[in-house]
């Protein structure tokens, strides 16, 4: 049986978001996966962390916020509706929620909690761990289209505000994603009009229209960059192939196989390219 990718394996930036100074802010839902440091806060519509992630900053949940096992926050956690909070999470700031509270054993809110709706004092993870086990069931039998419909139900419950089309921010496994660096070993895609500040390392890398990034982009495979993007930085592959679109730019160095470059494509450092360069000036010939 042919092998299925798992839709939270891979770095997605959706389209609109912005790293800023204090927090990694976007318009849909916040997927975490475990064991993954974020060194900023962290502000979406329904924010949803595995087992043992760090968030250094604060958490700002419009709907829904869910934290797993062993999860450290270093600030405050505000949601705008429901939290589930796991055994031994660590809370350095205070918990405010507006709806219902569903809390773990052992958790350790250091300035203290409020919450408007119920507040159930037990250990309500072991639902979303059984979610994504059977999630990960899902796909090795080769049900995607179950799968991905089971991921829409489990960020987009309970919101019917927001433009259910928004596309999720998936951060995968073992990531650290800060204004230094957004490290991770999965393929990475952002999407359109981005702002991101940070250096992104992944497997491969694919950036949309009309985004910056402040920092540099360094991939094994392939790296696509999109129409009028600007990359403030270098552009370093170890063995894939370069492509930059109409009008996109990168302010440093291009180390590549192959590179190709469309209609008025820019690199204002050095090129090494171990193959071919094609240059696609935008000219057509008159039959």
């Amino acid at each position: 049986m042919a092998g299925h990718r798992d839709p939270l394996d891979e770095l997605v930036v959706p389209d609109g978001t912005e790293a800023k100074e204090v927090a990694l802010e976007t318009d849909g839902d916040v997927l975490i996966g475990s064991r993954s440091t974020i060194e900023f806060g962290v502000r979406g519509r329904n924010v949803l962390a595995g087992e043992n992630v760090t968030v250094e900053g604060e958490i700002e949940a419009e709907g829904d916020c869910r934290l797993d096992m062993w999860c450290d926050v270093a600030e405050n956690v505000l949601v705008g509706q429901d939290a589930y909070i796991g055994e031994r999470v660590h809370i350095a700031g205070e918990l405010k929620v507006a709806g219902d509270l569903d809390i773990g054993d052992d958790v350790d809110i250091e300035e203290g909690f409020e919450a408007n709706g119920w507040i159930v004092i037990r250990n309500p993870m072991p639902t979303i761990v059984l979610m994504f086990v059977y999630l990960k069931h899902l796909l090795l039998i080769g049900e995607e289209d179950t799968a991905q419909r089971l991921i829409s139900e489990l960020v987009d419950e309970d919101d019917d505000t927001d433009d259910p089309e928004t596309d999720p921010l998936v951060i995968p496994r073992n990531a650290t994603v800060g204004d230094d660096a957004w490290r991770v070993s999965t393929p990475a895609t952002l999407g359109d009009n981005c702002r991101l500040h940070g250096n992104v390392r992944a497997e491969t890398i694919d950036v949309g229209r009309e985004c910056n990034v402040f920092g540099s982009l360094r991939a094994r495979g392939d790296v696509t960059v999109g129409e009028e993007t600007r990359i403030h930085g270098d552009l370093t592959t170890r063995d894939g192939d370069v492509v930059l679109t109409d009008d996109a730019r990168v302010l440093g160095d291009v180390s590549c196989a192959d590179l190709e470059l469309g209609p008025g494509a820019e690199i204002d450092g050095t090129i090494r390219a171990d193959g071919e360069i094609t240059m696609d000036t935008g000219e057509r010939e008159l039959e």
